[in-house]
């Protein structure tokens, strides 16, 4: 049974949005992250096959069709009005098999455990960064602009080394063998300026080396490692340029001409990513679409962490979700669902361009392949893509929870996709989950999609994709509440953990709920824990706060309360016969409930990380 989670060891790949993907193209180790704007950062062109994407010609091409895009989309107000904040969501779970009790012929869930490296992650093979890492009897934290190396091995956790990471703001790290990958972003929290990747030695932890560090003038939307190459994207964002509005004697005329004539004077160095001032991708190795989507530049560096070999890559639009399997990256643009619930959560954390929003979602999928990065195909569909989440790709089939926007009925649908002559071609789908009703969380399987929506109640909908040209809902559990995140203990078990709410739909407090899905026509609700009133599962928002312990039949949850005067506790949730206990052991307060984390270790004890601790934690 296949089912997803990351891990992962040695390269490093950095994928900028709102600006372009870098594919294929090759640095120099002299060469650093960037390279020079009188010369060329690699030989080769981006590797494209499809007639939705084409390389740039030259450098000058490549300018004028930015030029060209940008005077479309400014206003005697600038960019469309404006630009558009909003935040990037992570986390994941690991699967194992569990034995089957439950149909035969029906597909099923399989159980879910914590990476060797300690984290949830969304996709088994690729690891996701965190602000905890362990391996063997080392534990990694990031807090306070430093990174702490702990030995795990003895009785109590003993600190080994403090590495300074001076104006790194939200940092996280992925670790790949005896190199530490430190990726975040510079300036404030709330007003990114820039990121950072900084490559750790800690094959002896007690004296941590930095053997390269690297700025980029985009903002870190996701990371990922995988097959020893670790991928970052970056987001580039549009042009922050000194625009004029109407006010005076300065008409509106008058504004956007001055607007005109300020993007016709944008260099590349505005419009790609750069690093020491120079660029950080060449222009033959950026990819221009060639249907209309939202401007901007995602880029794809890769770095090994062993060798420092990096290659660079991009593409000329603007991703609003960024998806990673192991062999494959999907980016798409942003379609709205404003007219139904509010906007959707993208993996986007710094400034989303204003795009060309028609209600359907454009999609570019490239294949993974070692350090190469290749488009492979394009395509569009009708609906938003609510995160990444809301995406899976398995034998050949790109599977995607779709909700509702202006091109579509009140309802959710399971789309399948598949690439066909390098262009993404529906072939399935399941309409008509949760009519007026909003996707709450997805969980993918082999061959099955579990999904929730909510309005009032919390439809859970179990989708068949055995045959993805032909996906077939399965049941369906209509109850109170609603769950944010699955997580599957086994074949016959799944945990949903999310909020309570009153018949009407209002939100009252968290809520744990455990599922008996043996049988996929009529799944059940078994148990449920209810929290205090004004709680929140946190994570729901960040399954990285979500550990499962298979061998203890136990399951560990953070729950918070508050905002100003915020406090976390850990959820202790053993299972037995169907049932749930909980204990609550109070942890964290403050902002710092975030940086909660429950680290399972080989030898069966699990390590509680709190924003100023590391201690173990007795289950």
């Amino acid at each position: 049974m296949r089912i997803r989670t990351a891990l992962a060891s040695a390269t490093v790949a950095v994928v900028a949005a709102g600006g372009g993907v870098a594919v294929g193209a090759t640095l120099e180790d002299d060469d650093r992250l960037a390279a020079p704007a009188s010369r060329s950062v690699a030989t080769d062109r981006v590797a494209v096959s499809n007639a939705s994407l084409r390389p740039a010609q030259d450098c000058d091409a490549l300018l004028g069709s930015y030029v060209e895009r940008g005077l479309d989309l400014v206003t005697a107000y600038g960019w469309g009005g404006g630009p558009i904040y909003t935040l990037d969501t992570t986390g994941g779970a690991t699967m194992a098999a569990e034995r089957a009790t439950g149909s035969p012929g029906l597909p099923s869930t399989v159980r879910s455990n914590s990476s060797e490296t300690g984290t949830n992650v969304q996709e088994i093979g690729v690891d996701e960064p965190d602000v905890v890492k362990v391996a063997g009897d080392l534990l990694l934290r990031i807090s306070d602009d430093a990174m702490r190396a702990y030995d795990v091995g003895g009785e109590v956790p003993a600190l080994l080394s403090t590495l300074g990471l001076v104006d790194l703001h939200d940092a996280e790290v992925l670790l790949s063998g005896d190199r530490a990958v430190v990726v975040g972003n510079l300036g404030s929290r709330h007003r990114p300026t820039g990121a950072r990747v900084v490559v750790v030695d800690v094959a002896d932890p007690a004296a941590p080396q930095v053997v390269e560090q690297v700025d980029f003038s985009g903002t870190l939307s996701a990371a990922r490692l995988h097959g020893g190459v670790v991928r970052v994207v970056l987001d580039s964002g549009l042009p922050d340029l000194d625009f004029r509005h109407p006010h005076g004697r300065l008409t509106e005329n008058g504004a956007l001409s001055f607007n005109q004539q300020l993007v016709r004077g944008t260099t590349l160095a505005d419009w790609l990513p750069t690093s020491g001032g120079e660029l950080a991708v060449d222009c033959a190795a950026v990819a221009l679409p060639q249907v209309e989507t939202t401007l901007g530049t995602t880029t794809v560096l890769t770095l090994e962490p062993a060798l420092l070999d990096r290659s660079a890559s991009a593409v000329a639009t603007s991703a609003a979700t960024t998806y990673f399997s192991t062999d494959r990256l999907y980016l798409t643009t942003s379609a709205s669902s404003f007219g139904w619930w509010g906007s959707p959560t993208i993996d986007c954390i710094d400034v989303c361009g204003p795009g060309t929003d028609d209600g359907s979602t454009e999609l570019f999928a490239f294949a993974l392949d070692g350090t190469e990065t290749t488009f492979v195909a394009a395509g569009s569909v009708d609906g938003i893509v609510r995160d990444r989440w809301s995406m899976d790709f398995a034998d050949g089939a790109l599977r995607l929870a779709l909700g509702p926007t202006r091109r579509t009925g009140n309802f959710s649908s399971v789309v399948t996709m598949r690439e066909s002559d390098a262009t993404l071609t529906e072939v399935g789908r399941v309409d008509k989950l949760g009519v007026n009703e909003e996707i709450k969380s997805v969980r993918w399987f082999d061959d099955l999609a579990l999904v929730v929506t909510f309005r009032q109640v919390d439809p859970l909908y179990a989708v068949d994709l055995s045959d993805p040209a032909a996906p077939e809902l399965l049941g369906e559990l209509k109850i109170p509440g609603f769950s944010e995140y699955l997580h599957p203990l086994g074949e016959r078990r799944l945990i949903g953990v999310g909020q309570s709410t009153t018949g009407r739909g209002g939100v009252v407090g968290a809520q744990a709920a455990l599922f008996d899905v043996t049988d996929l026509t009529s799944p059940q609700q078994l148990d449920v824990v209810k929290f205090a009133k004004g709680t929140t599962a946190d994570a729901g928002l960040d399954p990285r706060q979500f550990t499962w312990l298979p061998d203890r039949r136990t399951a560990l949850t953070v729950v918070s309360k508050g905002w100003v005067g915020r406090t976390g506790w850990v959820s202790v949730l053993s299972l037995a016969g169907g049932k749930m206990s909980n204990r609550m052991v109070e942890v964290e307060y403050g902002d710092e409930v975030a940086q909660v984390r429950l680290v399972p270790l080989a030898d069966g004890r699990v390590v509680l990380v709190t924003g100023d601790a590391v201690s173990f934690f007795d289950v």
